[in-house]
């Protein structure tokens, strides 16, 4: 299957998962870094980055 740079930005840029209750948010990588982003539903500041298959 071909990979296209677009597809690739859409789904894992800028893109984070929640490690407590795995709810995917966009945000900003410095501000994930710096803590400023929490998730929606658990407001946990715990959040990692979407895993490529």
């Amino acid at each position: 299957m071909v990979k296209f740079p677009e597809a690739e930005a859409r789904k894992f840029r800028n893109i984070f998962v929640c490690k407590k209750c795995k709810s995917k948010v966009r945000a900003n990588n410095m501000k994930v870094i710096q803590g400023k982003v929490t998730c929606r539903k658990c407001s946990s500041p715990r959040l990692r980055t979407v895993r490529k298959k």
